[in-house]
């Protein structure tokens, strides 16, 4: 008698281990987290995982891929850049979507782990630094205008969302947006200190 469960398609089992890894890389965090686990949840042979992403950095790199969907400000008022970005960060973070895990994941793990960091840092040239390279005028100040506004974004998602700092755990988020959107705000657009 024919088996009456259907095969999946390669293209729905490398789909089904990436959404693995970035259950257990979200929950573990890198170091905790195995091939051998993520091919068990999803019923493979680890060997399977190894075929699709090569090592487990590799299956770390394409998990924590993630986009951060950088709003397109260059429309708004620029008084604005500051603190609608703050929002744009908070809501990612408070609604627990995929992406906000996987960013805290990442987080937590590059406080500890070399690969962390690298993905963290990837992430952000990658993505943060092209929607603020149109907010701001002068090229060569990109970088450091950039590095500015990521210190305060992971500072802001450490103390809220990993070590649920009181009372800032719990504080609206139009409350943190509208006290920290200045510092974004200065960081974006006044005059960068020598």
């Amino acid at each position: 008698m024919a088996s009456m469960t259907k095969a999946r398609s390669s293209s729905d089992t490398k789909a089904a281990i990436l959404a693995a890894a970035r259950t257990r890389f979200a929950a573990e965090g890198y170091r905790s987290a195995s091939i051998r686990a993520v091919a068990r949840d999803v019923g493979v042979d680890a060997a399977l995982v190894v075929r699709y992403f090569g090592s487990k950095p590799g299956l770390y790199a394409a998990a924590t891929d993630i986009d951060l969907r950088m709003p397109d400000l260059t429309e708004a008022p620029a008084a604005e850049h500051g603190e609608r970005l703050v929002e744009h960060f908070l809501a990612s973070w408070d609604a627990a979507t995929l992406e906000g895990q996987v960013l805290l994941s990442l987080l937590r793990s590059a406080a500890t782990d070399a690969a962390g960091a690298a993905g963290m840092r990837e992430l952000f040239a990658r993505q943060l630094m092209p929607g603020l390279r149109r907010l701001i005028p002068d090229e060569s100040e990109v970088p450091q205008r950039a590095a500015l506004v990521a210190s305060q974004i992971l500072g802001l998602a450490l103390t809220r969302s990993v070590l649920e700092l009181p009372p800032f755990d719990a504080m609206p988020p139009n409350v943190i947006a509208a006290n920290v959107g200045p510092t974004i705000q200065r960081y974006l657009h006044e005059p960068l200190l020598p």
